[in-house]
């Protein structure tokens, strides 16, 4: 059987449960009253407001469900796991191509990944392959687009 347990920064923790939180006190309040609104137009076999309600209640129902497992299976990584100059989950790495480009990467449990904000999974391709690696390192990592090789060049805390 597969492993549930996430790995997450303490942020990205927190995120969860924050989204928990709204889905379960707010949002949800706020589709008990549309479909109380929806309910006082009358026959609810034509009423697409009513239908709406319920597809939203029900979205907002299974969401809060994955919240909770995920929630339930978290496991947070604390300052200690997070290795003083070695890339782990919580890192914030800069690495060096051949080229001479430089690219910043955030190092994150596999459910906080946002690429566009430079938040990779320590999963991933360049993610596992940074992990446990110190400044002055060099990595290859394997990608579709195929192997490159990249100096780390700084490796600190994330800053929150």
């Amino acid at each position: 059987m597969a492993d549930l347990k996430k790995k997450y920064t303490k942020e990205g923790y927190q995120k969860l449960i924050d989204e928990l939180d709204y889905l379960k006190n707010i949002r949800r309040e706020e589709i008990k009253e549309a479909l109380k609104e929806a309910r006082s137009y009358g026959d609810l076999s034509e009423n697409s407001e009513y239908d709406e309600a319920r597809t939203q209640q029900g979205m907002n129902e299974a969401r809060i469900a994955e919240l909770e497992e995920l929630v339930k299976n978290a496991v947070i990584m604390t300052d200690d796991e997070m290795s003083k100059g070695k890339v782990s989950i919580g890192s914030t790495v800069v690495i060096k191509y051949k080229d001479g480009k430089e690219k910043k990467y955030d190092i994150v449990g596999s459910n906080e990944v946002d690429p566009l904000a430079g938040k990779i999974s320590d999963l991933s391709p360049i993610g596992s392959a940074l992990i446990g690696k110190e400044v002055n390192d060099v990595v290859y990592i394997y990608t579709p687009a195929g192997e490159k090789e990249v100096v780390v060049v700084s490796v600190e805390r994330t800053k929150k």
